[in-house]
């Protein structure tokens, strides 16, 4: 969903990407992947990220999008395991990649540089393991198969802690409020987390 248009973006299994209007029941433009695509918005509508084949990512201008990409980024291809979701970071300069395996990648936006790699304790499922950013993008989060959220610090990409939701089975959801210091995780039941105000005596 574009973050300031009544409009989204749609990847599908025809290896298409088409942009929707939410007032028109017909797609606003169409693009052919060649590939399994993914895409997702920057935080200011103006530029969205196509990935294809878990292995590359294009950037396309939404005003001129007809005319091609204007940024490529080619990554080592995943034999494994495949890319499941993309996001930017609230100041646009990151790219968050998540998949169906124990990986999380954290990319340059403008050069395509991978910043970061984290890892997540087994995935033999292959399940697709959501990851996010927080509103300030100084942490990233992600659903595990182990029924765990984990958090790292974008900078140094250390881990800062492991939050035990109860889960029963593997994180496949998590999401940040906006607005206020929330946060949700998910498989079969679903957690909120609220932070905790230490006063000083």
């Amino acid at each position: 969903m574009s973050p300031t248009e009544d409009k989204f973006i749609s990847a599908s299994l025809d290896r298409t990407v088409r942009l929707w209007d939410l007032r028109s029941p017909n797609c606003q433009g169409l693009m052919h992947a060649n590939g399994r695509a993914l895409a997702s918005f920057d935080p200011d509508g103006l530029i969205f990220a196509v990935a294809i084949d878990s292995q590359q990512i294009k950037l396309y201008d939404v005003r001129s999008f007809d005319k091609g990409p204007f940024s490529t980024f080619q990554l080592p291809k995943e034999h494994l395991r495949d890319w499941t979701g993309l996001k930017f970071s609230s100041d646009g300069k990151m790219i968050l990649i998540y998949s169906n395996g124990n990986y999380i990648r954290l990319l340059d936006s403008f050069q395509g540089e991978v910043l970061r790699n984290f890892s997540i304790p087994g995935n033999p499922r292959a399940v697709s393991l959501e990851a996010s950013f927080t509103p300030d993008s100084q942490f990233i989060l992600s659903g595990s198969a182990d029924g765990q959220v984990y958090i790292w610090n974008t900078d140094t990409g250390n881990r800062v802690t492991i939050l035990q939701g109860h889960h029963p089975s593997a994180v496949q959801c998590v999401k940040f409020n906006p607005k206020y210091m929330m946060m949700i995780s998910a498989c079969t039941n679903t957690a909120i987390w609220l932070s905790e105000a230490n006063e000083e005596a």
